[in-house]
């Protein structure tokens, strides 16, 4: 965009504080990359009106991923980490649904759903929050706050309602031809309140919603996103770091990284578990240790790949440490680190085991020998002579394998050291069908015969002293 073009596109007649053209989209981003020169350039040869309605020119200081796609489409969902600016492009959406070129003329729409969780979060977030509809307005397109009617009411008499997930039924009855609905995976009523609301879109010629929201593993959101009439935009955290105080970053990533939170809070990816899954987000979002006890042993769980190359699956190598004083149900494991390689050879997974046993002074190293039966053994004393090993061959299925596992992780007994998030990915595609996942669970695999070694096996040889009778 030049100079020229940007200023025929920013003058007319009246000035909109809302462009919908192509030629200002992320127009900040083009003049913050040019030299000193032409942005005075720029700035000097706008007027005093111009001026004034450049910050409220939202498509020109907008990140892409707060601008809604172009095209047909019903439903927009802005998936973010938090902090992403998802609430300053719901409001800002909000503003080129309703405004007008001028203060008094109509927008395109007239009759706006504003969702949220409570009315208190509506209110303090979407309408009077830092990034909220009354601080992205213009004083002479500013919508007015009517407290007992929970409304807001524009100039050029477009009005938005309030209403929340609490409840779904108090969309029953009213009509819109727009909504903006802010955190909906977090909504426990989300299902219902969304089925309301698309009931109650029935004005005018195209109707539409845009959604903000952090992304959780809930049936409304997947749903929504499987759609063919949902489009959606994504941005991590750090996409806003320019209006983020740096030490929340660091702190939050300091204190969050190689975990599934921050993968879901500060990434804004969704974590999807299969139906039925063995594992879920829930219960491993819960299991991360920050300081590791002293183990007693500590063993490498190791599923071979029975072939090598871009396209063969991963040979699942998982570090565990364990804590066996006591009785069996006070024992306790931690997942230490997976060390998984995939494409390598017989002897670049070999190697790889034995450095991860080196690495976290593990004791032994159990291998699945299914597939490869003695060559597995051959190909890692290759590699260590003296490697501790026990092979270890699967008469039962997956899946039959997994479950006492995951029973431990229901018990409360078995933590996760950050940077596992892979491994988890797969641990949330295990059911009690099989896997749901591509390829096949090798670190889950991996996982099993380790937790088997150190906690399950040695608890069903575990026998309480008795007393001997004479």
């Amino acid at each position: 965009m030049s100079v020229e073009a940007s200023k025929l596109v920013s003058r007319g007649v009246a000035t909109p504080s809302i462009w919908t053209g192509q030629g200002l989209r992320s127009g900040a981003s083009w003049i913050g990359s040019e030299d000193v020169a032409v942005q005075d350039q720029f700035l000097n040869e706008l007027d005093e009106g111009e001026l004034l309605a450049l910050p409220y020119l939202f498509e020109f200081w907008a990140m892409p991923h707060q601008l809604p796609p172009q095209g047909s489409w019903r439903t927009w969902v802005a998936l973010g980490g938090r902090g992403a600016g998802k609430t300053r492009a719901g409001a800002e959406w909000v503003r080129s649904m309703v405004e007008g070129s001028r203060p008094l003329d109509e927008g395109p729409c007239k009759r706006v759903a504003l969702v949220g969780e409570t009315i208190e979060q509506v209110r303090e977030v979407m309408i009077f929050g830092d990034s909220g509809i009354l601080a992205c307005s213009p004083e002479d397109r500013r919508p007015v706050w009517e407290a007992g009617r929970k409304r807001l009411v524009w100039p050029n008499g477009a009005v938005a309602s309030v209403h929340t997930a609490q409840d779904p039924d108090g969309l029953r009855g009213p009509q819109f031809d727009a909504a903006w609905v802010d955190e909906l995976a977090k909504w426990k009523k989300g299902q219902e309140t969304w089925d309301q609301l698309q009931f109650a879109l029935r004005l005018g010629d195209d109707p539409r919603v845009c959604v903000t929201t952090t992304p959780k593993n809930v049936e409304v959101l997947k749903a929504l996103l499987a759609s063919p009439s949902t489009v959606q935009t994504h941005a991590p955290t750090e996409a806003n770091a320019a209006n983020l105080a740096s030490s929340f970053l660091e702190e939050v990533r300091a204190r969050y990284a190689g975990t599934r939170q921050a993968r879901q809070e500060l990434d804004g990816v969704l974590l999807a578990d299969a139906e039925g899954a063995l594992w879920g987000s829930e219960m491993l979002s819960h299991c991360v240790v920050k300081s590791l006890p002293e183990f007693d042993r500590i063993v490498v769980g190791l599923d071979p790949a029975t072939t090598n190359g871009k396209a063969s699956d991963e040979c699942g190598i998982v570090v565990v440490g364990a804590v066996t004083k006591g009785p069996p149900q006070d024992w306790r494991a931690v997942v230490l680190a997976d060390c998984t390689v995939q494409g390598a050879t017989p002897n670049g997974w070999a190697r790889a085991a034995i450095d991860a046993m080196t690495q976290h002074g593990a004791d032994r190293l159990v291998a699945e020998v299914n597939q490869g039966g003695l060559m597995v053994g051959e190909v890692l004393r290759q590699v260590d002579p003296l490697v501790s090993l026990k092979s270890v061959h699967a008469s039962r299925g997956k899946v039959a394998r997994a479950e006492p596992v995951a029973a431990l992780y229901e018990q409360g007994r078995v933590g996760h050291a950050i940077g596992l998030t892979k491994l988890e990915d797969q641990m949330c595609r295990m059911t009690a069908r099989g896997f749901e996942g591509s390829g096949s669970p090798d670190r889950v695999d991996a996982l099993v015969w380790a937790l088997h070694e150190l906690l399950i096996e040695p608890a069903a040889k575990w026998r309480s002293p008795g007393v001997r009778s004479l």
